[in-house]
């Protein structure tokens, strides 16, 4: 459940001093005016499709959203619209009917402002509605787009613009399914991925079977990764975990639901070895300092995409990697979602992986292979302005659906 406090603007948390950007970072930058708010939303057929235990995804959706301001900089943003696709229109819908003349209105300073109109303007309509969800990601779309822009401006990379000392980020093949496990994981590790995530949370014999497999298949080569995605009850989890014992497991993810008491979290903690990693479904500054200072996850996954973007993540992520924690990226989507999360990790630094899918994906790959230089265990971010890539709508135009 959310409250005022889900997405208020000055957070009493203990890490609100924390700026997500340099000093002076601004000061090349005139205020800015939107002339024009595009979106576009696309739709991939999946040839295998990936399942959770939340549901089956047959086809991959995307939706982009554009800003052109008064001088035709250009920025772009992607906004979270996993599953189930149909929600992909629907949040296109939204920018349309509820934020675009929200923007035309105002003049932009920095690029977090965008970010505090539309949160301000959006809070009552989120209870009128329910659609607290899609709207927040649609401000996180948003959000990125602004940041995309105003470091384009400055002639400056993403990863660069907000802080960070190095745009090289180490990757994680994401978005293994069941059903065929082992076909997966070896293309994966062929293609140079040394980190593997297998959906986990149906048959527990069957999810054995293939944590064993995979074990095996890495060997001491990589790191193995389970993502179990909320599907568990308490003592479900307590029996996973020291089933998962003899294994060498990197991060449980998600065992238990997200909005599960502490006390719960506290107790797998105690009776799992395996490290605990969660993040993707928390949605505000207090929720994320919560987790992090009660300390039973290990590693912290905020989405960029699916809310805060550039302007409430960064400051999440310092926090984690203050607090000696992982701070991992999540992300399942298209490709300058993608980009964009790299650009958040680079930016802050420390040691976490960053989620790949490694289904075939044209709406991921038009944009973000040319960042595989070496192999797909590492990306290489650009020096060139904003996300470093200037995507081809065109390529992909085929699959667009709005």
């Amino acid at each position: 459940m959310f409250t005022r406090n889900s997405i208020k603007l000055k957070s009493k948390t203990n890490y609100k001093s924390i700026s997500p950007f340099p000093k002076n970072i601004y000061q090349k930058t005139k205020m800015i005016k939107i002339q024009q708010v595009e979106t576009f939303v696309y739709r991939y057929p999946l040839e295998t499709p990936v399942q959770t235990s939340f549901g089956t995804m047959n086809e991959r959706p995307m939706v982009i959203v554009k800003l052109t301001d008064q001088d035709n900089v250009v920025g772009f943003g992607e906004i979270w619209c996993n599953y189930p696709a149909c929600g992909a229109e629907h949040r296109a819908n939204l920018v349309k009917s509820l934020l675009t003349d929200l923007i035309y209105s105002h003049t932009f300073n920095k690029p977090s402002e965008v970010f505090e109109l539309l949160t301000i303007n959006t809070w009552v309509l989120c209870l009128q509605t329910g659609e607290y969800g899609p709207i927040s990601q649609c401000i996180a779309g948003i959000d990125i787009a602004m940041h995309d822009l105003f470091a384009r401006r400055n002639s400056t990379p993403l990863w660069k613009y907000l802080g960070g000392r190095r745009g090289e980020v180490h990757t994680y093949a994401s978005g293994i399914s069941p059903a065929n496990a082992i076909e997966t994981a070896e293309l994966a590790l062929s293609a140079g991925y040394k980190s593997i995530k297998l959906k986990i949370g149906f048959n527990k014999n069957n999810d054995l079977i293939n944590i064993q497999a995979l074990s095996n298949l890495l060997g001491d080569c990589g790191k193995l990764l389970l993502d179990a995605n909320q599907s568990w009850t308490l003592d479900q989890a307590k029996y996973m975990a020291e089933k998962m014992e003899p294994f060498d497991v990197f991060w449980l993810e998600e065992p238990i639901a997200a909005d599960r008491p502490d006390d719960e979290w506290h107790e797998l903690r105690q009776n799992c070895q395996i490290p605990l990693a969660a993040g993707e479904n928390v949605f505000s500054e207090d929720q994320f300092s919560h987790i992090i200072s009660e300390g039973y996850i290990q590693i912290v996954q905020p989405d960029l995409a699916k809310w805060g973007g550039f302007t409430k993540t960064i400051p999440v992520a310092k926090s984690v990697i203050a607090k000696k924690k992982l701070y991992c990226p999540h992300f399942l989507g298209g490709g300058i979602g993608l980009l964009a999360s790299a650009h958040a990790l680079a930016a802050v630094g420390g040691n976490g992986i960053l989620e790949v899918d490694c289904n075939p994906n044209p709406l991921r790959t038009f944009l973000v292979d040319d960042f595989f230089k070496k192999s797909k265990s590492t990306m290489i971010l650009s020096d060139e302005p904003g996300i470093g890539a200037e995507p081809d709508l065109l390529a992909i135009a085929k699959y667009r659906t709005k």
